[in-house]
């Protein structure tokens, strides 16, 4: 090293350095749009609804996003008319979120992994009625994204089978917004 400022080989691994940084970025992008290209197609499946002991095929798209800057969340959407205290609220919450993410572990993969590499967001929303929340999760159907309905054992203060959460996603952002964007916060 002596009197030289840079060395040769500092020089060398500065410039490998270098190129192994662009090589891998320009692979990152290619491979973020070649997958977003690879599955387009919605997947379909075959499920009991909540409804009733029927199965009935359920349609879930299950796109490849490769973006950098894409956001993904979950939304719980809650029956405010049924006045539950904020223990039950959480509980069934909890509920939502974890059958939502168990479907959604079969259902839609792809989605699951980047909402958690996104930070799995959660929001909380609420409606006044069990009608407006069959709505929701008719349009969130529609839309074909994951859903779980969750209903109360009516073990402590509220009524057998009453439809308490609704869990919609994990999914783009934007996608869930088209659905729950008009609903305020809990």
């Amino acid at each position: 090293m002596g009197d030289k400022l840079l060395d040769t080989t500092q020089i060398i691994n500065g410039l490998a350095v270098m190129i192994s940084f662009f090589v891998g970025y320009k692979y990152a992008l290619k491979r973020g749009e070649a997958c977003a290209k690879i599955d387009d197609t919605p997947a379909s499946t075959k499920e009991a609804t909540e409804e009733g002991a029927a199965a009935a095929a359920v349609t879930v798209a299950d796109k490849n996003y490769g973006g950098f800057n894409d956001n993904f969340k979950m939304v719980l959407v809650v029956r405010n008319d049924l006045k539950m205290g904020k223990g039950k609220i959480a509980s069934q919450c909890s509920h939502g979120a974890v059958g939502a993410y168990q479907r959604a572990v079969t259902r839609t993969p792809r989605l699951l992994r980047a909402w958690e590499q996104c930070g799995c967001a959660k929001i909380a929303v609420r409606v006044d009625s069990e009608a407006e929340l069959m709505a929701i999760k008719r349009s969130a159907e529609q839309k074909l994204l994951n859903t779980c309905l969750i209903r109360d054992a009516g073990r402590t203060q509220i009524e057998p089978n009453s439809k308490t959460v609704l869990a919609i996603g994990p999914a783009a952002a934007d996608d869930i917004d088209r659905v729950t964007g008009h609903l305020k916060l809990l």
